[in-house]
């Protein structure tokens, strides 16, 4: 089976990563939190690449497969372009600002990988001029687009684009639902053949759009929702929902871009062809590679690694299944 034409839009960006030796709940006061002015003195500084966009289509690319990436980035764009374009990422279509810098997204993790975070967009504030009818005319049309945290305005612009060319849309707004409104996030949603949360971006998303649990699974043919160490659970209308478990850790080095890497093994199986199960074993066992290195694209693994573990988690049938399509790119 030829694998699915895969286009993934959403934020490229420079890492700052610290670890702060606490927990953050330990300098939190009940009744003060509406005057909160805080400052946490952290142990270490590492700066790695990412963005949203950039992590989803780098996992896809580092399982074997050519991800298509639509993306604003800075100047500063030419060695992150290279790193990309060796693991498998189709960066020709990626915008280049003439005078801002590639988005920076800076986070500090605590002692219980609780994360505080703040993102500066730069050059993604340009995303909104991307058009993907010129892009579809050289490429084809895409069998799946994925909207993940972008500009606004550009997530807006390219979920109405993938409805007038009847691409199926998997919609991913989660960094980016404190920014919207309801109504957009209701856009966003509407008529999307995926939609991927987490448990509080769900909650945050029913508290923001006034739809309930239902309502919002209504708007979507598929949700999966990812629930932390407890795996992730798949909703499809008239099937039983699903639910598997986190492939075991060896250690928990740092949880930033976890969420994207389950996204990107579980869209790698939706090109593969494979059941929903088996998308999200995939997933989460990148999710797992993925916390146990620093950074959101420093994960390595050889096809006879990736399936040791994945037998180990999720049996010797479910190996078997994915056995003859898992061909990882190893690039430094």
């Amino acid at each position: 089976m030829k694998p699915m034409k895969i286009a993934i839009a959403g934020s490229v960006g420079r890492d700052h990563l610290m670890t702060f030796p606490g927990k953050f709940t330990d300098s939190f006061v009940a009744d003060s939190l509406s005057k909160i002015s805080l400052s946490f003195l952290v142990d270490g500084l590492d700066i790695h690449r990412g963005g949203v966009g950039a992590n989803i289509a780098f996992g896809i690319g580092a399982l074997g497969l050519d991800p298509i990436l639509i993306a604003a980035v800075g100047k500063d764009w030419a060695d992150y372009d290279a790193w990309l374009t060796r693991h498998g990422v189709n960066t020709n279509f990626v915008k280049v600002s003439k005078d801002l810098f590639t988005a920076t997204f800076t986070v500090t993790t605590d002692q219980d990988l609780n994360q505080i975070a703040s993102f500066f967009p730069g050059a993604m504030s340009e995303a909104g001029e991307i058009e993907l009818a010129p892009i579809i005319d050289k490429t084809g049309l895409f069998d799946l687009l994925v909207v993940s945290p972008d500009d606004p305005a550009a997530m807006l612009r390219h979920s109405e684009s993938a409805r007038e060319f009847g691409i199926p849309l998997a919609a991913d707004p989660s960094q980016q639902l404190a920014r919207l409104s309801g109504d957009e996030i209701r856009s966003l949603i509407k008529g999307a053949k995926y939609l991927f949360l987490n448990e509080y971006e769900l909650a945050l998303t029913l508290q923001k759009t006034g739809w309930s649990d239902q309502e919002c699974f209504e708007q979507v043919q598929v949700r999966v929702v990812t629930l932390g160490s407890e795996g992730a659970r798949i909703e499809e209308h008239g099937k039983p929902t699903i639910t598997v478990n986190v492939a075991k850790e060896k250690e928990k080095v740092d949880p930033t871009g976890v969420g994207d890497a389950f996204r990107a093994g579980f869209i790698s199986g939706l090109s593969w062809g494979l059941d929903h199960e088996r998308c999200a074993q995939i997933g989460s066992m990148l999710a797992t590679f993925c916390i146990e290195t620093k950074g959101t694209q420093e994960y390595r693994f050889e096809s006879s690694q990736f399936l040791a573990r994945f037998t180990s988690a999720y049996g010797e049938d479910a190996a078997r299944e994915i056995s003859g399509v898992i061909s990882p790119r190893l690039i430094g």
